[in-house]
């Protein structure tokens, strides 16, 4: 079990965290969410030890290990392998012992430890992980020195896995992830024997991965049960209690004032202002719901959209080395209402071919038609550096805009969503979020009919993703989309292609169908070396049938879960009526005994819910993992 009392905490004079608790028992699979800025990472370092807090206390078993990804990615000629197994510090000591020693009894005292932590399998686990993490055993072998540093980064992360510390640490893990890494995480954490903290903005990964959620708001810590949907629901629930109870407050107190105001100078009436008085202090107030301002995305639109196709590609090759293809075969078309996705693991050619579609490569053989005077926006993480340091987002506008006058540069930096404070920011010192809504922004400012967003979610937050799928689902132009935020996906496109084995084809399935081939394929996965082409040998029909069978091998499980939803929301419906009444001060005086029944009634609900709540989260896990199986 893990205990917070009392945290506060304080970064160069700004109070970030002030007198929070929180209680986590032991296993629990927890995403921690918050605005940017809000003191996440902060927290982290408190617990680990990094950064001692202003005041309060973290309170954990003694021996508890504690892990988190290195923020410096290995960089060593070690091949890969070899650092994930180092990473398990005790089998690395055993195994140097048993070398040297020499006492028979210190010699079996050494085996039987390494047998209690599976050393023999060691190998066979740390090669699993680095294969899930898009590592074929090509590239296993290799040195870390070889790779990029978005690599080195799942090499990292690979280490702490392997490593199963009592408490897993990971802040915003999927950020040098892809898709397919992406899913992989989110099943081995799920299935993870101990406890996991996770910052992320992720809202599938909140779903499927953790069980919980701690809010950091407002310099508080709250704790909810369940992923992130359920967290929202019951946040919006208690958010519209407060704003009730604080109108309430507001009324009783605005009546007391009255009277106070009224009646205070007056001799007679003096002794009931001062009781007045009184009873205003002890009724205290009721806090305001604090929301904070999501600035929107505002891509504009096209003045006129050409005619289908806009591109359209037959026997195309592409690459970046004369006679070296990256790509071949492609024969498609991209049509001017198209919304597509880019699937396939990190090395298998996403981004290259996003850069042949705008333009950036031209095709070495084949035919490739693009309808006349077609504008394509491309928005690319690494552009982040493509901004010039010292200038403000208004100055980098306004060289796109030199004639036009003030007024209407800063209207345009308004629309990218940057508050008005940021615009004569440097660019180096503004957010990671803020420079990609500035990028995001300069990618569209000629109305282009394309669309092409390459991971453009990795320094924004929940409602910042929200934000942007409102954009993306206004914008009447084409789409293309490279992104491991699978609500992102599911929310904005309608065309999966699949990028593989050299070429671009469709994709027949949805994406829980890609989910389901992902997380349980048993063979390295492509993405620092070569394609298995085996991995999705199994045919499109074999799999509905067989994902048929499942789900109605478990549909009684599934309509267990589907009752104590339904069974769930009755309940909060019955506390929110009971709620209503007691809130009501007639009811105390009027019906004392309603009032008593009415509270004892609420106290059994919520017991009841919370119980439905439990079974709901048991039995959710367990048709997870037998579907997933």
């Amino acid at each position: 079990m893990i205990t917070l009392t009392n945290l506060s905490a304080r970064i160069a004079g700004r109070l970030l965290i002030d007198q929070a608790n929180v209680t986590l028992p032991a296993g629990t699979k927890a995403g921690l969410v918050g605005r940017n800025g809000a003191g996440k990472s902060t927290l982290f370092r408190i617990i680990t030890g990094e950064m001692e807090s202003e005041s309060g206390s973290v309170s954990m078993p003694r021996q508890a290990r504690i892990g988190q990804v290195a923020q410096e990615a290995p960089g060593t000629e070690e091949p890969l392998i070899e650092i994930v197994l180092k990473a398990d510090k005790e089998r690395e000591a055993l195994l140097t012992e048993a070398v040297t020693a020499k006492d028979p009894h210190r010699i079996a005292e050494i085996q039987t430890r390494l047998a209690d932590i599976q050393a023999h399998s060691a190998e066979a686990r740390a090669a699993s992980i680095l294969s899930g993490l898009g590592f074929d055993h090509e590239a296993q072998a290799r040195p870390a020195s070889s790779f990029s540093g978005g690599w080195r980064m799942r090499v990292a992360l690979a280490a702490v896995l392997f490593s199963e510390p009592d408490l897993l640490l990971l802040d915003e893990p999927t950020n040098y992830l892809d898709l397919e890494g992406t899913l992989w995480l989110e099943d081995y954490i799920r299935r993870y024997p101990y406890t996991v903290i996770i910052i992320s903005h992720d809202r599938d990964l909140l779903n499927t991965a953790v069980n919980s959620i701690i809010h950091l708001d407002q310099k508080k810590l709250t704790f909810y049960r369940g992923g992130y949907d359920q967290f929202e629901r019951q946040k919006a629930e208690a958010d519209e209690l407060q704003m009730k109870a604080k109108a309430k407050n507001d009324a009783a107190r605005k009546h007391l004032q009255s009277f106070i105001d009224r009646f205070r100078a007056k001799a007679t009436k003096a002794r009931q202002a001062q009781s007045r008085i009184k009873a205003l202090e002890r009724m205290g107030t009721v806090a305001a719901v604090i929301e904070d301002h999501v600035q929107g995305f505002t891509f504009p639109e096209p003045e006129k959209q050409p005619a289908s196709p806009i591109i359209a590609v037959q026997s195309g090759a592409v690459g970046y080395a004369p006679g070296k293809p990256i790509l071949t075969r492609l024969n498609l078309r991209i049509d001017n209402d198209d919304r597509i996705a880019l699937l396939g693991s990190n090395g298998n050619g996403k981004s290259t071919f996003a850069k042949f579609i705008s333009g950036k490569l031209t095709a070495e053989t084949g035919e490739v038609r693009t309808a006349p005077n077609l504008k394509i926006g491309f928005f690319a993480q690494h552009q982040l550096d493509d901004l010039v340091p010292k200038d403000s987002a208004v100055e980098h506008i306004r060289r796109l805009m030199p004639e036009a006058p003030e007024a209407k540069v800063r209207a345009r930096v308004a629309q990218m969503g940057l508050a008005t404070e940021k615009m004569d920011t440097p660019a180096k010192d503004l957010s990671g979020g803020e420079k990609a809504r500035l990028l995001m922004g300069i990618a569209a400012f000629d109305a282009p009919n394309l669309l092409i967003l390459d991971e453009p979610t990795n320094h924004l937050d929940i409602d910042s993703r929200n934000a942007l799928i409102q954009a993306l689902n206004d914008y009447p132009g084409a789409v293309i989309l490279i992104s491991h935020d699978r609500h992102l996906i599911e929310a904005t496109v309608d065309r999966l292609w699949l990028v593989r084995d050299g070429t671009v084809t469709n994709y027949d399935g949805d994406l829980e169908d890609y989910r389901s081939i992902v997380v349980s394929s048993s063979k390295p996965k492509s993405g620092a070396a070569k394609t298995d082409a085996a991995d999705d040998s199994r045919n499109k029909a074999d799999q509905r049938k067989a994902a048929a069978e499942k789900r109605a091998t478990y549909a009684p499980l599934k309509k267990k879960i589907n009752d104590l939803e339904s069974l769930t929301e009755k309940l909060n419906k019955q506390i929110q009526l009971l709620d209503k009444e007691l809130e009501d001060p007639a009811l105390y005086e009027k019906s004392p005994d309603k009032a008593v029944a009415n509270s004892k009634e609420r106290a059994a609900a919520l017991a009841k819910l919370n119980e439905a709540e439990e079974q709901w989260l048991e039995l959710s896990a367990e048709y997870e993992e037998a579907m997933a199986g």
